[in-house]
């Protein structure tokens, strides 16, 4: 497996994520299939989006070898508000210094209850 990840584009605007993880290297770190892993980002419990024309995943939404604890959850709440998987990875980087930086720091912290209740209050 290749441990080091891409830089990520970010904008002006946003912070992004600190690096990009492909998808093939994605389930080798959570030893699993390419296929299971390619069924977790249809059934949104995996947040993937292209760049470069290649399927990526935000590095910092698998810590170790497990995708964030809430971060299914977050991606469920996100999804039923309409957001796509372009505007979700915005919202889950959008600086908030009220939670850790960014919603997706926070959410393997002690805000992720926080950002699950932020998230579901977009449904509204």
């Amino acid at each position: 497996m290749n441990d080091s990840v891409t830089a990520g584009s970010t904008s002006s605007a946003t912070t992004g994520p600190s690096g990009w993880i492909p998808l093939p290297d994605v389930a080798e770190k959570l030893d699993l299939s390419i296929s299971k892993v390619n069924q977790m980002v249809r059934e949104g419990g995996l947040l993937a989006v292209r760049r470069d024309g290649i399927r990526v995943v935000p590095a910092e939404l698998v810590a170790n070898s497990t995708v964030l604890k809430h971060l299914p959850g977050v991606l469920t709440l996100l999804h039923d508000a309409g957001y796509n998987d372009e505007e979700a990875l915005r919202w889950l980087y959008e600086p908030d210094e009220t939670l850790d930086g960014n919603a997706a720091r926070a959410l393997g912290g002690d805000r992720a209850r926080e950002v699950k209740r932020r998230a579901q209050a977009l449904g509204f």
